[in-house]
Parts: C-alpha cells; structure tokens; sequence
C-alpha cells in the first residue's frame, strides 16, 4: 500500500474513531442546577402554597425550592459530553443505574416521581400543621388496592379508614384484627372519609391465597391522617420528587403562624421529610446549592446527612445544618434575631 493511500485509510479510520466517540452514548446522566421555585410566592393560579380552612398570615422575604436538572430516562450523553459535565464545577455526571434503575420504562420513572412529590406534600402539611400547633388526627389509610381483590372498585387508595363494622379503628392492626372476626364470604363495612366525605363500603371477603380459610379484603393499610385545613400546591406538574418537602413544610408554617420567618432574607433548602418532622437526605445538594446561589439565596438549609457530600464546593451562602423541621424552624429564627454564632453549619 502506498503511502497515500495509507494516509487515506488512517484519516478514515480515525474519522469513524472520532464518530463512534461523538455518536455512542455512555452509561451516565447528568446532574445540573435546576429552577428555583418561591414557595411564598404567587402563580396566575393564586398562591403558590395556598391554605384555607385556618387563619393565614403575610409573609416577607422568598423561600426557594431547588431543582437539579437531569438527563431525562430517554435521553443519553456521549463520551464528550460526559466528560465536559465532569469537569464542570457547576455539575455532574452520574451512572445511569443509580438515578434509572434497569428495566423501568420511561413512564414508570416519571410516575414514582409523581407518587413521591405526593407523598413530600402530605408529609410537609401534617408536620408543619403539627409544627404550628393545628390538631392532626393519625387514622388507617388504604395505601392500595389489589386490582382483581374484593375492595376492586369499591375502596380506593387514601380511604381514610374511621371504623370497621362500626367498630372505630385508630390503626392498621384494629382494621386487620376486626377483618379476621369474619368467616370467607362475609360482607365488611368499612365506615371511610374520602375527599372530605363520609361513606359506608361494604366489601364481601375473599379467601387468602395462602390459607382458604383466613378472609381478606384485597387491601394495604398504612397510616394516614386527618386535619380540617386544606393545603393545595400550586406547582408546576413538571416538577418532581421528594427534596422539596422541607421547604414545603416551612412555607405552610410560615404561612399559619404569626411574625416573619425570613424577615427580607432570601432562604433555600432541600431534603425529604416524614410526617413526624424529620429531614432526610438529598441528591445532588452540591448542584442545588449551586442553583440557589445563582438566584440570590443568602442561607441554604442542608439536610444533617447531605453535609459530608458538599466537601469543598466554594460558596458565599451561608450553609445551615438541619436533622429536623424544628431545627430549621429554630435556625431561621436565630438568623433573623442576629444570633448567627448559635446556628449549625456544615463544615
């Protein structure tokens, strides 16, 4: 071969080289800052955080939810891209499994990720109308329903289970114990509220799969609760997941309860939280706190557990270090009093 024709093929072949570098994608996602949302704000659908049914105060300053924005379940990166999403001090690249579990379609990812924005709401109403004093009432709840059950059609997940049989039950092990007085092919009342109504359902016991003998109703029950005000988000149904509970239950308290929490401050945060108030760990905070800096936040509420993860990110915010909706609650309160020597930090 001549040399030329040589110098030929090699261009070919590292043109393709090149290609396949350009073209294939890599098992990674990529985690960037996201929008920022003011929970205290107003949307042209009204409040934000809108509550009705209990007196509600004005509220100063803005309170930000944070978002990362990731490779969407359908998309892919290629080599270049990953490696430029590396080393940008602004954002990440993650393995793919960790952020979209193999073998989940695209519409079951963004539906767990409804399932649990739902849930971070629930939990961030019961603790901050727990946190600012309202009467919340633990009840049986139906979680689910087995479709080809005897409750199919009848009972529906977040039934909010008040007696069985006319028997007032406070938690799971009553429902199951007063199912189980039962013989196969009985009927079972279930007195349950349900979008703020009282039914009466009545379901006929099938036979457990396990034991013919043993009545079932097809059901999950977990706990759920009861309160009188109404909570609604006005948040964009593009928006999902569990880290927005903590802002979410400090925008509700500090809409409930009198004085200012921020003051004029412009705070931001993340992290889960549960119905008893606890915060729990986040994805991402680095990129969040990133967002969150670039949309004027002065303090950036970390969850206890996510403060190991910031290692040396370079920030003016101030980074407070929170385990639970109180101490949030009480953190912010020393910074708008001056007593910032008193607050965890990360670091």
């Amino acid at each position: 071969m001549s040399r030329n024709a040589l110098a030929v093929v090699s261009s070919l072949l590292f043109a393709a080289l090149a290609a396949l570098l350009v073209l294939l994608p890599v098992p990674y996602v990529a985690w960037r800052p996201g929008q920022t949302i003011d929970v205290l704000g107003t949307t042209d659908k009204g409040p934000v955080i809108d509550v009705s049914g209990l007196p509600t105060y004005e509220t100063t300053g803005r309170l930000l939810m944070t978002t990362v924005s990731t490779t969407s379940v359908d998309a892919t990166l290629s080599l270049p891209e990953a490696i430029f999403v590396y080393l940008d001090p602004t954002s990440d690249a993650m393995p793919r499994e960790v952020i979209y579990p193999p073998g989940k379609s695209s519409d079951q990812v963004e539906s767990e990720a409804v399932a649990m924005m739902d849930s971070s709401r629930g939990n961030a109403t019961v603790a901050a109308l727990r946190a600012g004093g309202v009467k919340v009432t633990e009840l049986p709840r139906v979680q689910s329903v087995v479709l080809s059950g005897p409750s199919a059609e009848k009972l529906q997940p977040g039934d909010l289970i008040t007696a069985v049989d006319g028997e007032p039950v406070t938690n799971r092990n009553e429902v199951i114990a007063q199912i189980l007085t039962h013989n196969v092919g009985d009927p079972v009342v279930f007195s349950v509220l349900r979008d703020g109504k009282e039914l009466a359902v009545s379901v006929i016991t099938g036979a457990s799969n396990t034991d013919s003998s043993q009545p079932v109703v097809g059901i999950n029950v977990d706990v759920g609760f009861r309160f009188d005000p109404i909570v609604a988000f006005n948040i964009d149904a593009g928006v999902t997941g569990p880290s927005a509970g903590l802002v979410f239950a400090l925008g509700v308290y500090d809409r409930i309860t009198e004085g200012p929490l921020i003051d004029d401050r412009t705070v931001a945060g993340t992290g889960t939280i549960d119905a008893s108030g606890k915060v729990g760990r986040i994805g991402a905070v680095r990129e969040k706190i990133r967002g969150a800096e670039r949309d004027g936040a002065e303090v950036f509420l970390v969850p206890e557990d996510n403060c190991a993860d910031i290692g040396e990110l370079d920030t003016d915010l101030q980074l407070v270090k929170v385990a639970t909706l109180k101490d949030a609650i009480s953190a912010l309160q020393l910074i708008d009093e001056g007593n910032t020597a008193e607050v965890p930090t990360c670091g």
